[in-house]
């Protein structure tokens, strides 16, 4: 909380004049990082009719947001203990409308039998594994640019869960090149 003061110009004491308490703050930050997602990622997903684009669109828009801002999307997996029980519900039903809006587009895609033979929910969760892992790894002064990580990550992260034959984007830019030499991590 001092560090926090100190950022903004106040005393811990005009923080808590805005803020009742760390587990209120936390609950405030969360639920900045949701209406981030809400606004960035699943209104705009939820304009497109097509289920592949959807996906595309979702894994995109969460990917770019995360390479170019951050990823304070994160806080929610690592501190979700921290809220109360009633903060903890509301963010449980947010990230779960998240879950089903990505878990439905699956299904759509396997109706049409665009999707691979995987679990539909199972696939949900790892495309939000690898999203939300990007924080952990990517470094903006790294050598790839955001554009260069973000065309790869969708090519693993689409080609991970849809079937070869059925992919918007004609052709496969996996192993066209090698980059020798070349780290995300900044070494």
């Amino acid at each position: 909380m001092n560090d926090i003061a100190d950022a903004v110009g106040l005393t811990k004491a005009g923080i808590y004049h805005y803020i009742r308490g760390k587990q209120d703050l936390l609950f405030q930050i969360m639920t900045f990082a949701m209406d981030m997602v809400e606004t960035d990622v699943m209104a705009q997903a939820r304009q497109v009719p097509d289920p592949e684009k959807r996906l595309r669109t979702i894994v995109e828009r969460h990917a770019r947001r995360i390479l170019e801002v951050g990823g304070a999307v994160t806080i929610i997996l690592e501190e979700m203990p921290g809220l109360t029980p009633a903060h903890r519900r509301t963010i449980k039903q947010r990230k779960r409308a998240y879950f089903e809006l990505v878990k439905g587009t699956l299904v759509e895609l396997a109706a049409e039998g665009k999707l691979r033979d995987v679990n539909p929910s199972v696939a949900a969760f790892s495309l939000f594994g690898m999203i939300l892992w990007t924080s952990r790894w990517y470094r903006r002064d790294g050598a790839q640019s955001a554009e260069q990580v973000l065309r790869d990550f969708l090519e693993i992260a689409l080609n991970a869960v849809l079937k070869p034959a059925n992919r918007a984007e004609p052709g496969s830019r996996v192993g066209d090149r090698v980059m020798a030499g070349t780290s995300v991590f900044g070494n």
